[in-house]
């Protein structure tokens, strides 16, 4: 059996175990008041003063509180809303990356992808050395802009801080262990692309928290990180395994990061609050002024 056939093979098994293991049932338990009580309660409410409605209880009916009514939802769950769907595509990114050190076909691809690159390209555009950041000065820019996120602005240095040291720790010790010629032979740090991982760690951090307010602020996002990846390629930088591998460290590192934010939130003893502006005039003995104060 060739090897490119038995790659297909596993790659089948894996997608339909996977599809397969998603689609069990989940159960979602709902607690409904009784209509009974409720209906009562509201009939005396009308008839009571408003400093009495805190004293009502069944108790005032002659008989014992009713027990809410309880009713089983049965959910399915899907490939996309699995706890941890968010990891298989970085999670396949990266084996495909590993993959490649050691099978011939993939090998053969990422030498064929620069072969053609290097018929064709002679001039290096060193765009993808600074295009690696705009993702992440983004986020910012956007949160200064007051568009609504999903996290304040604290909460978003500490994910992005946190998402940038596991992907360095990453990218460096894999440098270091798994060593691979670049294809200009610069030097044997190829895998796994550093520059592509940090464009993916900003592009899915715009993802992550512009996804309910705008679909469009990801896909920027994504196609910058992507534009950088492919730079790293037509650079000769880069084999294409490495950018995919790179992207993958890049969006788990994103990934877990949001993992760790309510264990950071304990640590340093901050509360889980929302940045906020508030502006109000100040009048005391004929003196007048405005006083401001933000949240963050």
């Amino acid at each position: 059996m060739k090897i490119k056939q038995l790659y297909l093979i596993i790659t089948f098994v894996l997608f339909n175990s996977i599809v397969l293991y998603c689609q069990e049932a989940d159960s979602l338990d709902l607690r409904i008041c009784s209509t009974l009580e409720t209906s009562l309660k509201d009939s005396v409410i009308r008839s009571q003063r408003l400093s009495d409605i805190d004293m009502l209880d069944s108790a005032h009916f002659g008989f014992e509180r009713m027990n809410p009514m309880e009713v089983n939802i049965s959910t399915k769950k899907s490939f996309l809303n699995a706890p941890y769907s968010k990891f298989i595509i970085p999670s396949a990114f990266i084996l495909y990356g590993v993959a490649a050190r050691n099978s011939g076909v993939l090998r053969l691809l990422d030498k064929n992808v620069h072969g053609q690159v290097d018929k064709r390209l002679k001039v290096r555009v060193p765009v993808d050395d600074y295009i690696q950041y705009v993702p992440a000065v983004s986020l910012y820019g956007l949160g200064l802009s007051g568009m609504k996120a999903s996290h304040n602005l604290r909460d978003q240095t500490i994910v992005m801080a946190t998402s940038y040291m596991i992907m360095a720790t990453v990218v460096q010790s894999s440098k270091r262990i798994i060593s691979v010629r670049r294809p200009d032979g610069s030097n044997d740090k190829s895998f796994p692309s550093g520059h592509t991982a940090t464009a993916f760690v900003g592009a899915h951090l715009l993802f992550k928290e512009y996804k309910d307010t705008s679909c469009w602020i990801g896909i920027f996002g994504y196609f910058v990180a992507a534009s950088t990846g492919g730079l790293r390629v037509l650079n000769k930088k880069h084999w294409v395994s490495d950018v995919i591998a790179g992207a993958g460290v890049g969006i788990l590192s994103v990934e877990l990061a949001y993992l760790m934010l309510p264990a950071f939130h304990d640590m340093l003893g901050l509360k889980d609050t929302t940045s906020k502006l508030a502006v109000a005039p100040v009048i005391a003995n004929n003196n007048y002024g405005i006083g401001m104060s933000y949240t963050f």
